[in-house]
């Protein structure tokens, strides 16, 4: 496989549903991604991290590589240290994280994730549910992901997911900035903050 990569295996999922399921109303709370994504809107999502609207520095969203925790992942401390966790045995930085829920019949539509941000960061899926198992399709390859795996994928590539399953489909996705590509995204982040400053 070229697109996809199994990282573990047979990690317990249980206590992440029990964390969400103790949050009331946990998918209203954030819809940005439905109402502003057209190929997410079947989808819904928590927010864990997202960009730092401080350092958008005149970029287009796609392109701001900081990130932070939003005020709402406070509700989730096991999800934070399991991406925490990941990240370090990787030796990665933290970017952006979220829980996505995809009901029973829904898709996620063909799409790439386009922007110097995602070029620079490998995007990371661990499945806590999902009945039928997560079939995703990058590029010419398709799997079907279990619960409890952690997998990462290319999303350079066109890519597609479906809930063809009757239960909802639960995922923590996150993406990581690795080791070799932390200087590039400070040069990157600098060169904009002295480009807006020659512009005052």
């Amino acid at each position: 496989m070229k697109y996809f990569k199994r990282i573990r295996s047979d990690i317990p999922t249980e206590p992440f549903l029990k964390e969400i399921a103790s949050v009331d109303d946990a998918w209203a709370e954030a819809t940005g991604r439905q109402d502003k994504i057209a190929v997410q809107r079947e989808a819904l999502a928590v927010p864990l991290r997202g960009l730092r609207k401080s350092q958008i520095l005149g970029r287009n969203r796609r392109d701001v590589h900081e990130s932070r925790w939003t005020s709402g992942s406070a509700k989730y401390p096991l999800a934070r240290a399991f991406i925490a966790d990941v990240a370090a045995e990787l030796d990665a930085d933290l970017s952006r994280a979220k829980i996505v829920c995809l009901p029973a019949g829904r898709r996620v539509y063909s799409h790439i994730d386009r922007g110097e941000y995602y070029r620079f960061r490998g995007r990371y899926h661990f499945i806590l549910k999902s009945s039928a198992g997560s079939w995703i399709k990058a590029g010419d390859e398709e799997m079907r992901m279990k619960e409890g795996e952690l997998w990462w994928f290319d999303n350079d590539q066109m890519h597609e997911a479906m809930n063809d399953g009757d239960e909802d489909r639960i995922h923590i996705i996150f993406d990581l900035l690795p080791a070799e590509m932390r200087a590039k995204a400070a040069a990157s982040t600098e060169r904009a903050r002295a480009a807006l400053e020659e512009a005052a």
